[in-house]
């Protein structure tokens, strides 16, 4: 007959032992490799997959700033302007963006989003943004005071 005052509980695994410290080469590779997938995932979800990173990407500068020249994109994006040249005539073939030149100097060509641009970067980024809540909503909420954090963190990353 068993009594229920005398049960014992399943034992415990021993505890683990301390994980080795881990050198700032090795943190750096594994947030090099996290940020790389999350960025992935987020690429993801684009409202437009006929259109490449790069180009949507573009496409956000144009949405998010205004007009812009070949020029600023390419330094924005951190390309030649005969590349970028190419992302911006890929994005006029498809109906996102159109070129009209400057109303303060005639020289200058801008690049500018057409109303179904502005409609692919909106949907994309609500897409983004309800992948990310949806998984950010399942974390507990220390574990999303750590990623706010993390978040002006990585933010001054970008700043240096």
């Amino acid at each position: 007959m068993t009594d229920a005052t005398t049960t014992t509980a399943p034992a415990r695994p021993p505890a683990a032992a301390s994980p080795r410290r881990r050198s700032l080469a090795e943190q750096s590779t594994e947030l090099r490799i996290a940020v790389m997938r999350l960025s992935r995932r987020l690429r993801q979800q684009r409202s437009d997959t006929e259109i490449s990173a790069s180009q949507f990407s573009t496409l956000g500068w144009i949405h998010s700033e205004g007009p812009l020249t070949i020029g600023r994109l390419a330094e924005l994006e951190r390309v030649t302007a005969p590349s970028m040249n190419r992302t911006v005539n890929c994005l006029v073939d498809a109906g996102y963006v159109t070129r009209r030149t400057d109303d303060d100097d005639r020289r200058k060509v801008l690049v500018e989003v057409t109303e179904a641009g502005d409609t692919v970067v909106r949907e994309t980024r609500k897409r983004r943004d309800a992948w990310i809540a949806k998984r950010y909503a399942a974390l507990d909420p220390a574990d999303r005071e750590i990623l706010a954090r993390a978040t002006t963190i990585l933010g001054r990353l970008l700043d240096q």
